[in-house]
């Protein structure tokens, strides 16, 4: 059996307690009310990009949760280099939020991050107990794995400004569900101390069973 890897990718702590996900990023947005979800993912996509810097600080990694778009034979080059070298409408985006090569890059068949995915794995490789869900659309993808994330009893952190949907009433009211229901912190990227996610806290269920 191979010695256990001090050190993934040589920048990339191979442990860490936070990690960023940025969900369906790497999209053309070529489809249905893709363009009035590029007019909302235009600021969040900006807001991203600093987030995932602060985070890169920290030591926090970044972790690509992406759709296949039905395509079983693609992988992260093929969706990268479609989503930068056509002319797709998404394409700004993804120009801002590109993988770096210490990312991490998980590929999804389906709505959740953790359906039928290695995101499990890699989440307890990395002894993550808190994820900051981030990307497109807050209420399906982001709000699917999300509810799968609480589930497995991490700490979710769902900075508002980094998630979009192609209606803002739509977006807040996702939002909100996560706040109510899965207890996510919902406060703006700016407000948000990274710093302060490393530390542990009980987990919804011990929560739960103190009362509120």
């Amino acid at each position: 059996m191979p010695s256990r890897n001090r050190d993934l990718h040589g920048n990339v702590p191979d442990k860490s307690g936070v990690a960023l996900l940025l969900i369906d990023v790497i999209n053309d947005l070529e489809f249905d009310d893709g363009q009035a979800l590029l007019e909302q993912a235009r600021p969040m996509a900006a807001a991203l990009s600093r987030l995932k810097s602060r985070a890169k600080k920290e030591g926090i990694p970044a972790i690509y949760v992406n759709d296949n778009f039905g395509r079983w034979q693609s992988d992260l080059q093929k969706l990268l280099g479609h989503c930068l070298e056509d002319e797709v409408r998404g394409r700004e985006i993804v120009q801002q939020l590109h993988p770096d090569e210490d990312d991490y890059f998980v590929l999804k068949p389906k709505h959740s991050g953790f359906f039928s995915t290695t995101l499990d794995t890699l989440l307890d490789y990395l002894q993550v107990h808190t994820v900051i869900l981030t990307g497109v659309a807050t209420n399906i993808c982001v709000l699917f794995t999300a509810n799968d994330a609480y589930m497995r009893d991490l700490r979710l952190v769902v900075p508002s400004d980094c998630v979009a949907a192609n209606d803002a009433e739509v977006h807040a009211h996702a939002l909100e569900q996560m706040r109510m229901v899965l207890k996510a912190d919902v406060r703006t990227s700016l407000e948000i101390v990274l710093s302060e996610l490393s530390v542990k806290t009980p987990s919804h269920k011990e929560d739960a069973d103190g009362g509120e």
